[in-house]
């Protein structure tokens, strides 16, 4: 079995200047002016302070949505904040295994790149492959570049047009800004419930989706991912 362990998150440091160095792009300047009085009159209505705000971001691949969450730092639980439908999809339910098999990864990510010149629009890295990932496929280069990003179309990414991305990005900017060091983004196949696991019990991913369950219930137990865990996962992958 291989361990997939998550370290607890970082403390909070404030960095203002990120949205200065943000802003100092065109299209996030834009991104700005046409979303940000919306996104901040959403965050107010549920007394978010953009100040102390903190993103988490979810997937379930059959629900070909992104789900945004929201919290004040010092807060126990997220609130849903909003939603973003996929513009298409890549590849089918199951793990990234290997560069080029046009499949979006599956379980635990932190965002670890923002990009305001990107060639389909803005978009935001994902850190896949993980230690993690390179020890489950075996292979040294298990693909890469995984991200969300504007636009309509995908080889393993994660396209949410561009004004859906623009949003998306602005929060991830503010949270940076306001000192989240680790926004984490969970990618799901479908809803890790025990019914649905039951359901796919012979293919050939339902051991590593069963390792990912442990995940998937906390956060839906308490609307937080767990601060510091191991989700077990079976390894090599299928794939």
């Amino acid at each position: 079995m291989l361990a997939l362990a998550r370290s607890a998150a970082a403390q909070p440091t404030n960095q203002p200047n990120f949205w200065a160095q943000q802003l100092a792009y065109a299209r996030v300047q834009a991104a700005h002016a046409r979303c940000w009085p919306k996104l901040l009159a959403q965050l107010q209505e549920r007394q978010l302070n953009p100040a102390r705000l903190e993103v988490f971001f979810r997937l379930l691949k059959t629900r070909r949505t992104l789900e945004v969450w929201a919290r004040n730092q010092g807060d126990a639980a997220f609130q849903p904040l909003g939603s973003y439908p996929l513009a298409a999809t890549s590849g089918t339910l199951g793990p990234k295994r290997r560069a080029g098999d046009g499949q979006v990864p599956e379980g635990f990510y932190t965002i670890n790149r923002f990009n305001p010149q990107s060639v389909y629009h803005l978009s935001l890295g994902l850190d896949y492959p993980t230690p993690d990932d390179i020890l489950a496929t075996g292979l040294a280069d298990p693909g890469g570049d995984i991200f969300l990003h504007g636009s309509d179309v995908t080889v393993g990414c994660l396209p949410l047009t561009d004004a859906g991305i623009e949003e998306v990005y602005l929060l991830a900017t503010a949270a940076r800004a306001a000192g989240q060091a680790a926004i984490r983004v969970h990618l799901f196949p479908f809803p890790l419930t025990e019914s649905e696991l039951q359901q796919r019990a012979a293919s050939p991913h339902a051991a590593f989706w069963r390792g990912l369950a442990p995940g998937y219930a906390y956060f839906e137990q308490h609307h937080a991912p767990e601060p510091s865990a191991q989700y077990a996962a079976p390894a090599p992958a299928t794939r």
